[in-house]
């Protein structure tokens, strides 16, 4: 049943990928950490369908469902109380697939019909999700990129904001990789 429901998840995350790439390259996908956990979560069931629930398949697994959680629950409530797109963030185009459908049916399929990982593998979502953060501060710091989130803006918003709001994501994500893992 989990073969199915992850066969599903990968047709649905590739609609949302040619959906993303309407009128942009690959590369301008992978500043979103959105874009990131949808490939990861397109990778992770791939391999679960053609592999099933071996362990490195579900630690991959694992991770993408908590980017997936991560990437909703900033959607629903960071980016669109701020931006007031509800339609377009979640209800259209490629948010319909990556906001919405497809962190729900990947969290549900995993916590429901996958195998648990170790508690060892706790901290991994966290590390990679710092990384990236790291990676964005740095680049908008150094005007190569603006955003591609509010929080990532330190020039505009300052030190103090930038650091409240990365203490609070950081905080967010480990809630996240605990509750998924037990």
């Amino acid at each position: 049943m989990a073969r199915i429901f992850n066969l599903i998840i990968v047709i649905l995350e590739l609609i949302g990928l040619y959906l993303s790439l309407k009128g942009r390259s690959f590369k301008q996908l992978l500043i979103y950490y959105t874009q990131l956990s949808n490939l990861l979560t397109l990778f992770s069931a791939t391999l679960f369908v053609i592999f099933g629930p071996k362990e490195l398949v579900e630690i991959v697994r694992y991770v993408s469902v908590c980017m997936m959680i991560m990437t909703f629950l900033v959607t629903v409530f960071v980016l669109v109380p701020m931006s007031g797109k509800v339609k377009e963030l979640l209800f259209s185009g490629s948010g319909l697939y990556y906001h919405l459908i497809i962190p729900i049916l990947t969290t549900i399929t995993f916590v429901l019909l996958e195998e648990k990982v170790s508690f060892f593998w706790v901290c991994i979502t966290p590390v990679l999700t710092l990384f990236y953060g790291i990676i964005m501060l740095i680049l908008n710091y150094e005007e190569k990129l603006e955003g591609p989130y509010p929080f990532f803006k330190i020039r505009q918003q300052g030190i103090k904001a930038t650091v409240l709001w990365m203490v609070v994501l950081m905080i967010v994500i480990s809630m996240i990789s605990t509750t998924v893992i037990l």
